[in-house]
């Protein structure tokens, strides 16, 4: 079963300390880029699957009531994970304090707890399979087994920094490919949360603050958006996944969806570095472009 794999793989090895995401690694250089938001989608609808993760979801989450809302305030948090500094273990501390309570029984009676350690890990895991699938459709050149590897290795950082217990974390990017496609085979299940999850993304409600006159506009303004939200989520999902949850995905949606990621892959890179990046990541690689040019006149000063 999924634990087992996981557990197996992990073994005695050490792992590293908590501290931030490094600047110049592949997380630092692709998380911040706005295709992110593209695959987050199936990362999310992957997480509420997971039955724990779902119950807790269905009872605590604001998806349904403030989409918006709930969708902000998730980007700027996952911004902090990598291009927060020293504030990004603060933030992964908020976010286990935060869940520590949010507890719940479903209606068959069992008690489900979100900092479950494989659930905990599950919502961490999800944005793996989801930074190779953007890479898959939404850039230039697919990543190499080198690639995915060496990305792996640096998601270790992220798990450690959120307290990830280590039976959860695979050893490497082969073992956590089939840690992850045993989980979506054999653990996650179509829910309730999931379907509403893709309902909400395909009409997206407008801001609580918007006024009710304006609500015709914001719909024809949002059609699009939602309509790409969900055909990039549902395509972007496991096969297995879709299944379950009864979505139909042909052929000719793949191909839409690849000459889709195509011109996506050609025309984000042509965008200025504040378009490019989401505005949290884009104040870091320009504070960090400034922290290495001091660095090198105080590295030429006479002595």
């Amino acid at each position: 079963m999924t634990a087992s794999v996981a557990r197996e793989s992990t073994g005695a090895r050490t792992l590293p300390p908590r501290r931030p995401i490094e600047p110049g690694t592949q997380m630092w250089e692709q998380t911040g880029l706005v295709t992110f938001s593209l695959t987050a989608g199936s990362a999310f609808l992957l997480q509420t699957m997971e039955p724990t993760i779902s119950a807790v979801v269905d009872e605590h989450s604001t998806f349904r009531t403030d989409p918006m809302g709930r969708a902000m305030r998730s980007l700027a948090s996952v911004m902090m994970w990598v291009y927060g500094g020293e504030e990004a273990l603060a933030e992964a501390d908020r976010l286990r304090e935060l869940h520590a309570s949010l507890n719940t029984t479903d209606a068959d009676g069992v008690r489900h707890t979100a900092l479950s350690s494989a659930p905990w890990a599950w919502v961490l895991h999800t944005g793996t399979f989801a930074f190779t699938e953007s890479a898959k459709y939404f850039a230039k050149r697919p990543l190499t087994a080198a690639d995915k590897e060496a990305y792996f290795q640096e998601t270790l950082q992220l798990l450690r920094n959120f307290s990830v217990a280590p039976k959860e974390i695979p050893a490497n990017y082969t073992e956590f490919e089939k840690f992850f496609d045993d989980t979506v085979a054999n653990h996650l299940v179509a829910t309730d949360t999931a379907r509403d999850y893709l309902r909400v993304i395909r009409s997206v409600a407008p801001p609580k603050q918007l006024p009710r006159a304006l609500h015709p506009a914001w719909k024809a303004a949002v059609a699009p958006i939602g309509w790409l939200q969900y055909f990039v989520t549902v395509g972007t999902t496991p096969e297995v996944a879709r299944q379950k949850l009864g979505l139909t995905w042909t052929a000719a949606d793949e191909r839409k969806l690849r000459v889709l990621g195509w011109l996506i892959a050609r025309l984000v890179p042509l965008l200025p570095e504040r378009l490019r990046y989401f505005p949290i990541a884009y104040e870091a690689r320009r504070l960090e472009r400034d922290r290495q040019r001091l660095r090198k006149m105080i590295d030429l000063r006479p002595i």
